[in-house]
C-alpha cells in the first residue's frame, strides 16, 4: 500500500495463513492500522477521523430518519415534526443530524485551509488532493438536498433561488432547471428527487473517502515540515516514521474526544443555534421570506454568487464582450463554482518548490488574509444583499480569486523561503527534543 519500508503483515496460525491466502482482509487491516506515519504530526493533523466520525454519524443517523420521514409536499413538514414528538429519541436524532452537518463542514474546511498551509496537494498528491476536493463537493450537494427535505420557508425558498441559478445558463438553463427540478417549478417531484439523492449521495461519499485513504497510503501521509520520509531502507524510514497504532490512533482519539464534548454541548444546550427560525414555519409558495439565506457552510460561496452584480465593471466587460450572454446572474454563477475550481487547480497554481507554509514568510501573511477573507465572507454571506456588505463581499471575493490566481503563482517567483530540515527525525528533535519522545505536540 506505502512506498514507505515498513514490515508487513506475516500469519501466524493457521487459520490466519488459510484466510490470507483466499480473503487477505487481515493484511489489508494490518497494513491499514500500522502504517508508517511521519512522526513530527501535530494537532491539524487530527480532523481526519473527526470527519470519519461525521460520515458514519450522518450515515447511521440518515437511515434511522428515513425511516419515519415521508417525502411529500403534504406530509414532508408534518412528518418532521413527527418524529420530533413522536418517535423514541426522535429530537435527539434529528439534532444529531443537523448539527453533525455542521461539524462536517467546519472539520472539512479546516482540513481543507490544513492542506492550503502544508502544501498537502503537492507531488505526489495531486490525486489525493483532488479526491478530497470531489468529496467536498459531493458533501456540498449532499446537505443542499437535505437542507430542503424539512419543508420549512427556508427549505423551500432556498431550493427555489439555488436551483434558479442553473436557469441562468444560456441555452440549455431553462430546460436544466426544469430536469433538476422534475417539473416548472419546486414541487412534489423536487422532494422526491433530492430525497433520494440526498439518500444516495452519502453513501458515493463513503466510497470516494475510501479512494482518498487508499491515495494518500500509497503516497504517505503529507507532514509539518513538508519533506518526505526517508526511503532508502527500512531503518531509515523507522527513524521518520512511527506506526499507526497505537501512537497517532490514540491521539486522534483524544482529539475527537474533546471536540464531541463540544459538539454533545451545542446538540444538547443550543442545538438550534445554527439553524434559520423560518424552518419552523411550514413552506409556502405564496409568502416570500424577507431575507433567503442558505446553511452558514454555505455562506462564503453565497457572497461570492451576490457580490456581482450588474453595476460591477467585471460583469459589464463580459456582457459587452459576450454580446449579453454573459449577465449578472450567470456571471456570478461562474464566480461561485469558478471559487471552488481555483482550489481544485491548487497544486498547478502553487509554483513554490517548498511545500510547507511553516518556511513561506511572505506566504504567512497572504495565506492569514485567505482566511481571514472566508471569515468575512461567511459573515457577509449571511447580511442583506445592500450596502455595504455587497462592497465588503465583492472585495472579499476579489481577494479570494486573487489569491489564488495572482498572488500564489507570483510568490513560488519571488520568495525566498526558509532553510528547510533535512529529513523528518532532524524537524521532529528540533521541535520535541529528541528522537525518543512522544510525536504528540
Amino acid at each position: 500500500m506505502s512506498g514507505i519500508p515498513h514490515d508487513h503483515y506475516e500469519p501466524k496460525t493457521s487459520f490466519e495463513r488459510w484466510l490470507d491466502q483466499r480473503l487477505p482482509i487481515l493484511r489489508l487491516l494490518y497494513d491499514t492500522i500500522m502504517i508508517p506515519t511521519p512522526k513530527n504530526l501535530n494537532w491539524m493533523w487530527i480532523w481526519g477521523i473527526v470527519l470519519v466520525f461525521c460520515l458514519a454519524l450522518q450515515i447511521v443517523t440518515g437511515i434511522v430518519l428515513a425511516m419515519h420521514y415521508t417525502p411529500h409536499v403534504d406530509l414532508a413538514f408534518a412528518s418532521v415534526e413527527h418524529i420530533m414528538r413522536n418517535v423514541n429519541a426522535g429530537y435527539m436524532l434529528r439534532y444529531l443530524h443537523a448539527n453533525g452537518a455542521s461539524l462536517f463542514f467546519f472539520a472539512v474546511y479546516v482540513h481543507i485551509f490544513r492542506g492550503l498551509y502544508y502544501g498537502s496537494y503537492k507531488s505526489p498528491r495531486e490525486v489525493t488532493w483532488i479526491i478530497g476536493m470531489l468529496i467536498y463537493l459531493a458533501m456540498m450537494a449532499t446537505a443542499f438536498m437535505g437542507y430542503v427535505l424539512p419543508w420549512g420557508q427556508m427549505s423551500f425558498w432556498g431550493a427555489t433561488v439555488i436551483t434558479g441559478l442553473f436557469g441562468a445558463i444560456p441555452w440549455v438553463g431553462e430546460a436544466l432547471q426544469t430536469w433538476l427540478l422534475g417539473g416548472p417549478a419546486v414541487d412534489n417531484p423536487t422532494l422526491n428527487r433530492f430525497f433520494s439523492l440526498h439518500y444516495l449521495l452519502p453513501f458515493v461519499i463513503a466510497a470516494l473517502v475510501a479512494l482518498h485513504i487508499w491515495a494518500f497510503h500509497t503516497t504517505g501521509n503529507s507532514n509539518p515540515a513538508g519533506v518526505e520520509v526517508r526511503r532508502s531502507s527500512k531503518e531509515e524510514a523507522k527513524r521518520d516514521t512511527l506506526p499507526f497504532w497505537p501512537y497517532f490512533v490514540i491521539k486522534d482519539l483524544f482529539a475527537l474526544a474533546v471536540v464531541l464534548l463540544v459538539f454533545f454541548a451545542i446538540v444538547g444546550f443550543m442545538p438550534n443555534y445554527l439553524g434559520h427560525p423560518d424552518n419552523y414555519i411550514e413552506a409556502n409558495p405564496l409568502v416570500t421570506p424577507a431575507h433567503i439565506v442558505p446553511e452558514w457552510y454555505f455562506l462564503p460561496f453565497y457572497a461570492i454568487l451576490r457580490a456581482f452584480t450588474a453595476d460591477v465593471w467585471v460583469v459589464q466587460l463580459a456582457n459587452w464582450i459576450t454580446g449579453g450572454i454573459i449577465n449578472a446572474k450567470f456571471f456570478g454563477v461562474l464566480a461561485m463554482f469558478g471559487s471552488i475550481i481555483v482550489m481544485l487547480l491548487v497544486p498547478w497554481l502553487d509554483t513554490s518548490r517548498v511545500r510547507s507554509g511553516r518556511y513561506r514568510p511572505m506566504f504567512k501573511w497572504w495565506f492569514a488574509l485567505l482566511v481571514f477573507d472566508f471569515i468575512v465572507l461567511t459573515w457577509a454571506g449571511a447580511m442583506p444583499p445592500e450596502p455595504p456588505y455587497s462592497t465588503i463581499a465583492l472585495i472579499g471575493a476579489a481577494y479570494w480569486f486573487a489569491y489564488f490566481l495572482i498572488i500564489l503563482p507570483l510568490l513560488g517567483v519571488i520568495e525566498k523561503p526558509l532553510p528547510q530540515p533535512g529529513t523528518i527525525e532532524e524537524d521532529f528533535i528540533a521541535h520535541y527534543g529528541g528522537a525518543n519522545d512522544t510525536p504528540a505536540e
